[in-house]
């Protein structure tokens, strides 16, 4: 009687030249090498001169090399190929928001809390929203702009500041003995925080490197600080679309000085406390 094992040619089941699954040999992986019988673990694949080989290791501790070739070993009784474990993916590091800050993938914008943060202008809003668009939305905090702040004062006291109600302003040019100072020094409370740059504009706060300029122009006083910049650069006295040339230029907080990096954040902070709901 001819064995079930064998096909009418004698030929052993595992010669059989039937396609074969391929099967990783990943450490542990208990296999037996069709050709000998030796049963074990896997213990490692390597590249060898000869070609991939695998170890394996049997019941007794002994281990004994065999090549990686299609249809070379059974597994719980089946043939199989054993091929090369893929190689471990590096560790996925979280990415970046412009800010810098870690981001917080497919993130749903919190609704918006009663406290906000003002600055002075329109250019000033859409450079915050640029860098740090990611963090008010996921903490909630909504940015307007006030046009100047010689009026802030009433647009404080019209905001009605109070506990889980803070406003942050962000001023330009806020130093000592300034008209910007001593307004700033108005309205400063428990629930109201002024913060500032040194630059005459915002524009100042984004580094000449990142605009592909040697530095920022010294405007005379009396003479319109944009429009002056503009001739001394050699733009065209457009003043929208010199903004939006620099704004094209920033890509994150590298592009920033970090005297204003700092103040935004500390803005940020201070308007997004734990339980300013």
């Amino acid at each position: 009687m001819r064995s079930r094992q064998y096909g009418p040619d004698l030929t052993p089941p595992w010669k059989n030249q039937a396609p074969a699954p391929e099967v990783p040999a990943e450490r542990d992986l208990v296999v037996e090498e069709a050709a000998t019988g030796y049963c074990g673990a896997v213990v490692r694949c390597e590249k060898t001169a000869e070609g991939f080989t695998v170890t394996l290791e049997d019941r007794f501790g002994k281990h004994r090399v065999f090549p990686l070739v299609p249809r070379g070993f059974l597994l719980e009784g089946r043939v199989v190929t054993l091929v090369r474990p893929a190689a471990p993916s590096a560790p996925r590091t979280p990415g970046r928001t412009a800010s810098g800050s870690v981001a917080v993938p497919n993130a749903r914008a919190r609704v918006a809390r009663e406290s906000r943060i003002y600055v002075e202008g329109r250019h000033d809003a859409e450079l915050v929203e640029r860098v740090w668009g990611d963090d008010l939305r996921i903490e909630g905090v909504v940015v307007e702009y006030l046009r100047g702040i010689d009026d802030l004062p009433a647009i404080v006291a019209d905001f009605a500041p109070g506990p889980g109600r803070r406003l942050g302003v962000l001023v330009d040019h806020l130093l000592p003995g300034t008209k910007e100072h001593r307004i700033a020094a108005q309205v400063t409370g428990d629930s109201v925080l002024v913060v500032g740059h040194p630059y005459i504009d915002i524009w100042q706060a984004v580094k000449p490197a990142s605009v592909g300029i040697p530095d920022w122009p010294a405007v005379p006083r009396g003479e319109d600080w944009k429009e002056g910049t503009c001739r001394r650069l050699g733009w065209p006295v457009d003043t929208p679309a010199a903004w939006k040339h620099i704004l094209s230029k920033v890509d994150s907080y590298k592009d920033l000085e970090p005297e204003l990096l700092g103040r935004v954040e500390e803005l940020i902070d201070f308007t997004a406390l734990p339980g300013q709901e």
